[in-house]
């Protein structure tokens, strides 16, 4: 026969074995629950890669946020650093930029089919599309 463990002490009637019993299944259980849980090997795997993902997820914001000052510093560098008459070109062309995109709101606004100005957004978006794609392609060949 075994012994009782000598931690606790015996029953002192059936109830009380009723409980111990209980209590031990109970033990027991939680026991082979994490045995079995430490051999889900699927499981196990499948914690490790949502624990990497949010590990990259976080790394990437990090790297993002040191991209983005790093960019802001060249630019603030590149910028101490250009010629006065440059900058003053490069402010032009801005100017001429804003007020071209004044005159052609306007017109849109004159001459445009009330269709077409509801969907004013989808089409300034094309167009933007097709303004940048236009850049890329010019710049490439003069390189």
């Amino acid at each position: 026969m075994t012994q009782p463990p000598h931690d606790e002490p015996t029953a002192q009637s059936p109830e009380e074995l009723r409980e111990q019993v209980e209590r031990t299944r109970h033990e027991l259980g939680d026991t082979v629950q994490a045995l079995a849980d430490r051999t889900d090997v699927k499981a196990r795997a499948r914690e490790k890669a949502v624990a990497v993902k949010e590990q990259a997820g976080t790394k990437a914001q990090e790297w993002r946020g040191q991209a983005m000052a790093k960019a802001q510093q060249v630019a603030h560098t590149v910028e101490e650093k250009l010629p006065e008459p440059v900058k003053q070109k490069g402010a032009a062309a801005a100017q001429g930029a804003k007020e071209k995109a004044a005159q052609a709101e306007q017109v849109w606004q004159d001459k445009a089919p009330q269709q077409l100005r509801d969907r004013k957004a989808a089409l300034l978006a094309g167009a933007g599309a097709v303004l940048v794609a236009c850049l890329l392609l010019r710049r490439r060949s003069h390189r």
